[in-house]
């Protein structure tokens, strides 16, 4: 789709941005998912190449930001801001003094909202200050995104370090336990990599654009009014700010996978004391019965009359005296 916007909101989409020349108000031209027929038009009215999407995924940061005559070729990835949809896609600028050219991927909220403000007639009036607006509105997303993140991590958080071991919640045990405290903590691990997936795209969009917004401001500083070096400035420092932000949400997201996968352990170290104690309460009868099991041709037992009740106590015994006492020790 290929729509071409003014101050005032949309002056022309599709095929009737074939105009030639470009209305002087029509300083946006913005291609979703454009077709090569899109892109051939888009290339035709503005005398601009329009970068392909491998293009625009390339990861070299020279690819990312380059300059030609007076036209400066920008990418970055970019998230959707969907919980459904955490998949990176790549999105370009092409700026110049005169027109801003956008290719992008995929719905992006902040492009709606820029688009919305030219249609009350309230919308950036040139081609850098329509571009200042959409990375603001990107920006906003991202805090947004971040804040929205912080308080699932404290929710997360809050579960983990009040995470029961016992089966209902009252120190009683009983046979579904187990499988219910392994179901809680893998939807507990599900959850902080769903939490640390989305911080590492949010990551790699505001590397994106921290890299892009000093390029731009130090390239272009010949054409740039002082107002807008100074949202320049004020954009790249919010950035800045955001990518602490992220630091420390990720350094959240490593300590809760930590703790959960603690409880983890402790709850497989749990089994496997229970086998131990389990096996050490076996050795004792299994060494009384091996006893009793040899062939000897003198055994006193052999002739007693309550020979064979006696065993069974003895072997009864030995294991019931292990059991009583791990018990009191807390082990069983």
């Amino acid at each position: 789709m290929i729509t071409l916007h003014g101050p005032e909101g949309v002056v022309a989409e599709g095929q009737a941005c074939a105009a030639r020349p470009l209305p002087p108000h029509g300083t946006w031209l913005d291609l979703e998912d454009p077709s090569e027929a899109e892109t051939s038009l888009a290339e035709a009215v503005t005398g601009l190449a329009v970068p392909s999407r491998q293009a625009l995924s390339e990861v070299q940061n020279s690819r990312r930001l380059n300059r030609r005559r007076d036209a400066f070729y920008l990418s970055t990835p970019m998230v959707s801001f969907r919980d459904d949809d955490l998949t990176l896609r790549p999105l370009g600028f092409v700026l110049t003094p005169e027109r801003l050219l956008t290719v992008r991927f995929q719905p992006l909220a902040a492009f709606d909202t820029v688009k919305a403000r030219q249609a009350e007639r309230d919308g950036p009036a040139s081609s850098v200050e329509t571009f200042l607006a959409l990375v603001e509105e990107l920006i906003d997303r991202m805090a947004d995104s971040l804040e929205t993140m912080s308080d699932e991590l404290d929710s997360l958080s809050t579960r983990i370090f009040t995470f029961d071991t016992s089966a209902n919640g009252h120190g009683r045990r009983d046979a579904s336990a187990p499988k219910r405290r392994d179901l809680a903590l893998r939807r507990l691990l599900r959850a902080i990599g769903r939490r640390g997936k989305a911080l590492a795209k949010l990551r790699a969009s505001l590397l994106g654009l921290g890299r892009t917004l000093p390029y731009v401001a130090g390239e272009a500083e010949g054409w740039l009014k002082a107002e807008e070096k100074a949202r320049f400035e004020s954009l790249r420092l919010d950035v800045a700010s955001l990518d602490e932000f992220e630091t420390r949400l990720s350094e959240t997201v490593q300590f809760l996978l930590d703790a959960t996968l603690g409880l983890i352990n402790m709850e497989q170290n749990n089994t496997f004391r229970v086998l131990t104690v389990v096996s050490v309460i076996g050795i004792p009868p299994t060494l009384m019965a091996s006893v009793y099991g040899m062939n000897f041709k003198h055994m006193p037992e052999l002739d007693w009359t309550f020979g064979y009740p006696f065993g069974l106590a003895v072997i009864a015994a030995s294991a019931l005296i292990p059991a009583v006492y791990f018990k009191l020790k807390g082990w069983f």
